[in-house]
């Protein structure tokens, strides 16, 4: 369906959609970042064809608007003229309330469509440096659709994501997606930087494992990126966060009381609730 695409934002996600473009497709691709010098490398290294200015909007079929959440709402009002009639354009925010709510009114009879997305994908680097187009490889991207886009809009978007090499598509809605996102990823990085606040943290050498491993990783994240992202769903978020806190607690109620008949009830309880997470995946 797309023949041109413009990436707008050449970050770690932008960058690898555009890399995976690139490779993995025979579409125009056409490419923008606020930073000159992410941009001037794109274009040197043959990763876009051009520059996307806001002239050049009308000839995507496709804009990928890979920026902040803030930031693509600012985006796709400013080029709201400019977009191509009947064209698509996606987000890859991590948050999708802030975004798609304010853009409903905005898009509306305003000729294009808009669709709420997020790549489940990344790494702990972040920048246009450490994009590859490999990344999507498995990855679930999440959709969020205003009521009434046609479903030539979602397929579309769903067969180039097969391409780039994604495993499964999730539709969802804003508020369900940033309630369940709460959990599975900001918590997940909320809990790793609370970890290694422990002053324990410096002393792991010779004394860590996976477990350590695993806990740390998203430790090492982006911390412009993630302070916004944790704001912006900050209600859904500190649910996570105080329930994850009255779990905490009950197990160090029972471990200091030395009560092994719940400790023990309380662990083969999260193992049977792992082992039915594990069926499911």
């Amino acid at each position: 369906m797309f023949k041109t695409i413009g990436v707008a934002g050449l970050g770690l996600i932008g960058g690898s959609m555009a890399k995976a473009i690139r490779q993995y497709t025979d579409c125009t691709l056409l490419g923008y970042d606020a930073d000159g010098a992410v941009l001037s490398r794109a274009l040197d290294e043959g990763v876009v064809s051009a520059a996307l200015t806001a002239d050049r909007l009308a000839e995507c079929e496709l804009v990928i608007a890979a920026l902040y959440p803030q930031a693509v709402v600012e985006y796709v009002t400013a080029h709201r003229d400019h977009f191509r009639r009947g064209g698509t354009v996606m987000d890859c925010g991590g948050v999708k309330g802030v975004i798609c709510g304010p853009l409903e009114d905005v898009v509306r009879d305003a000729g294009f469509y808009f669709v709420g997305g997020h790549p489940m994908a990344g790494i702990e680097r972040s920048g246009y440096a450490n994009a590859f187009a490999g990344l999507f490889q498995g990855a679930s991207l999440i959709l969020t659709p205003f009521p009434g886009t046609p479903q030539t809009c979602v397929d579309g978007i769903w067969e180039l994501a097969r391409q780039l090499g994604f495993g499964h598509l999730q539709l969802s809605t804003p508020r369900e997606h940033d309630h369940i996102i709460a959990y599975t990823s900001q918590l997940a990085h909320v809990v790793s930087c609370a970890y290694v606040g422990s002053p324990s943290a410096p002393n792991f050498e010779g004394f860590s494992a996976g477990s350590f491993k695993d806990m740390t990783r998203v430790a090492k994240l982006n911390e412009t990126m993630w302070t916004e992202l944790f704001l912006e769903n900050q209600d859904a978020l500190v649910r996570e966060i105080d329930t994850l806190v009255e779990e905490l607690a009950a197990f160090a109620y029972v471990i200091r009381r030395g009560d092994r008949e719940n400790l023990l009830h309380m662990l083969r309880r999260a193992r049977e609730i792992k082992e039915a997470i594990d069926k499911d995946c």
